[in-house]
């Protein structure tokens, strides 16, 4: 049996050629970046494309203007070495662009709700190296143009960029991922790297958020607001690592991305680090008299937020099921209490929490006894009698089990609409959402699997030739809610739903021309034009933003099937969910151990699983329905446990579930007679 791999184990070393399907990476083999190609060039440029290595020749002159393309986003501080001068007043200006749609050689794309950000200018006086100040670092681009607007010469021998994300990992590093996936679906094999890339870009030194100078200033109703300064020099949380909502913007701490966010980062990088001084953050600025948490971290204003007051205590639970580790959960224990009673103290006599306050994900119209905010917090509520357990404090286990009982009862007296087949957003309107519905499915604030299948069925029915809407924020793909609506059609045992939303949303994603190519957009609109219903200004969206990242937990959690049910771990499931695919292979570290999966389906109806997890660990096998009768075989392979042997009397018997599995590596067979 192969060593388990642990986070701290893979840091020692580099050995990025052992790590599994480590062609599909995006992660650069090097902080030293250049561009891959010349986009476009206009004026004088001699050589242009000579700065597509680490020694050129450039030569701008007069008005000209190259716009060089990375070939994937990517972040960080822009250095230019100067051969040549025609004089000591030479400038070179440089703006960015996540998407070809904002290259530009007046201005670069835009971190606030306002107009475009201003042109980066290197006052040239002699050859040499010149370099940007780390607070004009840029979050995300692909596209990076140097602009030459004067009178004179100069010569570029090279433009390259340090990369900054993942501060904290070591400058070779950068690839060697903890996990990994692999299908017989290359777009959903790239799509899964994706989002684990994405990831990667969010994950900052936390002294360089975004110093939001003008939040509450100008916004997009300001004309003349065409270049707009922009500063990363804000310190967002302790230590060396933060993970962010974007790359680009906002550089803050969101609990409500980090929902979609810390699944992704545990099944491909397990950077533990980043999510704890993230979470750590949003504890040390909550209201200690009431518990309210913040809508998002500093510097961002307080602000009430009912449903990103319930994802930082998410965020609490989350750490405890993916890492094991209880001190960190007993740490904020306290904490998590008040704050949960906080919101305990919106439910009326309904039995719902009553929203008083707007602010969500963006979404339009929050209030009321809305069913995505209260299937939060029945969630949120079962999380929290789970970890009490685990803490061994059920002083209020009792109390809360009565209270999510009645969340669970009035919500489906309350608002679900049987003829519909969906819950409404409130007892005050008609609409149906994408995030409460699918939130009630993941939440388990259903009745029965009646519903969920509906649910799964009638989201499906409303996808665009782009992806799933979010009618409850007007013309808008959310990558956030979709990301819960995957989890939605796979609890429906809808995993052909759940791979054609993959395939069609995210593939739109990732291969349009106008996107980065290599992350995922933070949402646009259902015609595919990269509008975003809640912003007025199209350049300020962010291509970057970990809320995107769905499908890399949902491949590996689900179609994969590698389920923690417990502490890092101790308890797991293996129910590998294939769809129309015939392979998946993944793993993933915990603190725990290693856990891996693969499954392969044989043309005739038949399949292997071979699958591993950690010695001391035990678990339940839930294994596919099977096509044919035959015999299924679960074997261990160093025989320490003994083989157990199913027979399948008739096609389509099952699932079949089996319980009490010890940790270890195992093989499962199944072959039709």
């Amino acid at each position: 049996m192969k060593p388990f791999l642990t986070v701290s184990a893979l840091n020692l070393f580099s050995f990025a050629s052992a790590v599994p399907y480590a062609e599909y990476i995006l992660a650069p083999d090097s902080r030293t970046l250049f561009p891959v190609s010349v986009h476009n060039s206009n004026g004088s440029v001699s050589n242009a494309e000579t700065l597509t290595s680490p020694s050129g020749s450039a030569v701008f002159e007069d008005d000209a203007a190259t716009a060089y393309d990375f070939g994937k986003n990517i972040a960080g501080v822009v250095s230019l070495n100067i051969g040549s001068v025609s004089d000591s007043n030479q400038y070179i200006g440089v703006t960015f662009s996540e998407s070809s749609l904002w290259v530009s050689n007046k201005s670069s794309d835009a971190t606030a709700d306002a107009g475009k950000d201003e042109t980066l200018w290197f006052h040239l006086t002699a050859p040499g190296k010149y370099s940007a100040p780390r607070d004009k670092e840029r979050g995300g681009f692909r596209y990076m143009t140097l602009v030459h607007n004067g009178t004179g010469k100069v010569e570029i021998t090279s433009a390259e960029v340090h990369f900054t994300p993942m501060p904290h990992w070591k400058d070779d590093a950068l690839g060697n991922y903890t996990g990994y996936f692999h299908c017989d679906d290359e777009l959903l094999n790239r799509v899964w790297y994706a989002g684990a890339y994405t990831n990667q870009m969010c994950t900052i030194d936390p002294q360089h958020g975004n110093a939001l100078v003008h939040l509450g200033t100008i916004n997009s109703s300001v004309s003349d607001a065409t270049n707009v300064t922009w500063y990363y020099n804000y310190t967002i949380t302790n230590g060396s690592s933060a993970l962010t909502d974007g790359a680009k913007r906002d550089r803050l701490v969101w609990a409500g991305d980090m929902a979609i966010a810390v699944p992704g980062v545990v099944a491909s990088t397990n950077d533990v680090i980043s999510i704890e001084n993230s979470l750590n953050s949003l504890f040390a600025v909550q209201n200690r008299s009431t518990g309210q948490l913040p809508y998002a971290g500093r510097p961002f204003p307080s602000t009430l937020s009912f449903t990103y007051h319930l994802y930082t205590l998410i965020g609490v639970t989350d750490h405890y099921l993916y890492t094991g580790n209880l001190d960190y959960a007993a740490s904020h224990w306290s904490e998590w209490k008040l704050a949960l009673n906080f919101s305990l103290g919106f439910i009326d006599d309904t039995g719902l929490m009553n929203v008083t306050s707007p602010p969500d994900w963006l979404r339009f119209g929050m209030g009321g006894h809305n069913i995505e905010a209260n299937s939060i917090l029945y969630y949120t509520i079962n999380q929290g009698i789970a970890l009490a357990e685990a803490l061994n404090d059920t002083e209020p286990v009792a109390s809360w089990q009565a209270t999510a009982e009645k969340i669970k009862s009035a919500a489906n007296e309350l608002l679900w609409n049987d003829s519909a087949g969906m819950y409404i957003d409130n007892e005050t309107t008609t609409l149906m959402p994408q995030d409460g519905n699918s939130w009630a499915v993941v939440s388990n604030l259903t009745l029965n699997s009646s519903q969920i299948e509906s649910i799964s069925t009638k989201l499906a029915d409303r996808w665009t030739p782009y992806g799933a809407p979010a009618p409850e924020a007007a013309d808008a793909i959310s990558p956030f809610i979709s990301g819960f609506e995957l989890q939605t059609h796979f609890l429906a045992e809808n995993v052909t739903a759940a791979l054609g939303l993959m395939r069609l949303q995210w593939g739109f994603m990732l291969d349009d021309p106008r996107m980065t190519n290599s992350t995922f957009i933070e949402g646009y609109s259902t015609t595919g034009e990269l509008h975003y219903a809640p912003y007025l200004n199209d350049a300020r969206i962010s291509h970057a933003h970990g809320w995107a990242t769905g499908p890399t937990s949902s491949l590996t959690f689900y179609v994969a099937g590698i389920q923690l049910l417990s502490a890092g771990g101790k308890a797991w499931r293996i129910a590998p969910s294939l769809g129309n695919l015939t392979v998946a292979d993944a793993g993933f570290s915990t603190g725990i151990g290693f856990f891996s999966a693969k499954t392969q389906m044989a043309s005739n109806g038949g399949f292997q699983i071979d699958f591993e997890t950690p010695e001391g660990t035990s678990g339940e096998v839930k294994i596919p329905r099977a096509s044919c009768a035959g015999n299924i075989v679960l074997e261990e392979c160093n025989g320490n446990h003994g083989t157990l042997e199913i027979e399948v009397t008739h096609a389509n018997a099952g699932p079949i579930s089996v319980a009490d599995v010890p940790g270890g590596k195992w093989k499962v067979t199944f072959d039709c007679v």
